[in-house]
């Protein structure tokens, strides 16, 4: 049986945002650190694994699943909101070098993440 689009999204939405939550929470009590670590990690993670997903799932011909997968779960668990709420932050408690710094690792992180979800996932494809 096949889940409605809606439906689809809706679950795996709610499940990346739990496991968002849950890796923050992991991330914050293992890595103290003013850096937003957790955040930036989870939008480097998410984007590799958009990147493998898109692959996979075309290759694989599981395109019933994209719209759980990439849309619902992985939407969920990364955040942009996030992301702009912490580089905003940083740059008003005036520490811009780390405000720049945030901002630059994480869209060359989640970009590397892409492209490196791309290769894996091209590279298993063909195995």
């Amino acid at each position: 049986m096949t889940l409605p689009p809606i439906l689809s999204i809706a679950l795996g939405g709610a499940l990346g945002a739990v496991l968002r939550y849950l890796c923050v929470t992991w991330v914050e009590r293992s890595w103290h650190s003013p850096f937003p670590v957790a955040i930036l990690s989870i939008n480097v993670v998410g984007s590799f694994l958009m990147g493998l997903a898109f692959v996979l799932l075309g290759r694989l011909d599981l395109g019933p699943w994209a719209l759980f997968l990439m849309t619902g779960v992985l939407g969920g668990f990364t955040t942009f909101s996030a992301f702009s709420l912490e580089a905003v932050s940083l740059w008003q408690n005036d520490q811009m070098v780390a405000a720049v710094l945030y901002v630059g690792l994480s869209v060359c992180g989640a970009i590397c993440g892409l492209l490196s979800g791309l290769w894996c996932g091209r590279s298993l494809a063909v195995l």
